[in-house]
């Protein structure tokens, strides 16, 4: 079954410490190994340990796709190396600089913070190698948190409106889907990990929430 459940450190919220795409999966340094080796086994990627940006929240810091990763600071050597044994990654130094927070993307498209200047958005689209746009999810910037896109399909926060839908959906050129984890929680890209192989989900996520995930995210058995 391509769906995992897990804590990280005791929090439900895997999508603030794991940053998963279709080539690699980011982890903090301290994530215990049985995990790796889980998301290794579920979403069929090589799991990266590092931090980011001094950070173990890499989830939150680090954005990425199969052409490429940014991050919104100067990353140590070490962290670069072991980024770039795998994907190619880019530092866009920027206001609000948890760039897995506030940059939604897959392989067709992106979708920023709507406050993100024209020269940020123009390196994040060539350090991605996809079109960009600005744009909101239930009125929050912080679309990287409030939705979760892969290849397949996107969830996002419930109360994003029809107009968010529609250009989200022009944007990364997949269906869209409305959904909760964590037993309610809306910020659904805080809550998990996926690609298009698998999803991994907070312990407290309810049967039906994973339903509409799996559905959401064109994930099924």
């Amino acid at each position: 079954m391509p769906v995992g459940r897990a804590l990280i450190g005791g929090s439900p919220y895997l999508g603030v410490y794991v940053r998963p795409g279709e080539r690699v999966a980011v982890v903090g340094r301290s994530t215990p190994l049985d995990l790796v080796r889980d998301l290794e086994r579920l979403l069929r990627v090589p799991c990266v340990r590092t931090s980011v940006l001094d950070a173990e929240i890499v989830g939150a810091l680090l954005a990425l796709n199969s052409h490429g990763a940014v991050v919104g600071g100067p990353l140590r050597d070490a962290e670069r190396s072991a980024i770039e044994a795998v994907l190619p990654v880019h530092e866009v130094p920027c206001r609000n600089n948890a760039l897995g927070n506030n940059v939604l993307v897959n392989d067709a498209g992106a979708v920023v913070h709507p406050e993100y200047s024209d020269e940020v958005l123009a390196r994040i689209e060539r350090a991605l190698g996809v079109p960009a746009r600005r744009g909101t999810i239930a009125g929050l910037g912080t679309v990287g948190m409030a939705a979760v896109a892969t290849n397949k399909g996107l969830v996002v926060h419930p109360r994003a409106t029809p107009s968010e839908i529609a250009d989200l959906a022009d944007a990364l050129k997949v269906p869209v889907h409305k959904s909760t984890a964590n037993f309610g929680i809306p910020i659904v890209g805080a809550c998990l990990a996926a690609n298009s192989r698998a999803v991994i989900v907070g312990r407290p996520t309810t049967p039906v929430e994973i339903v509409h995930l799996q559905e959401g995210l064109g994930i099924l058995d």
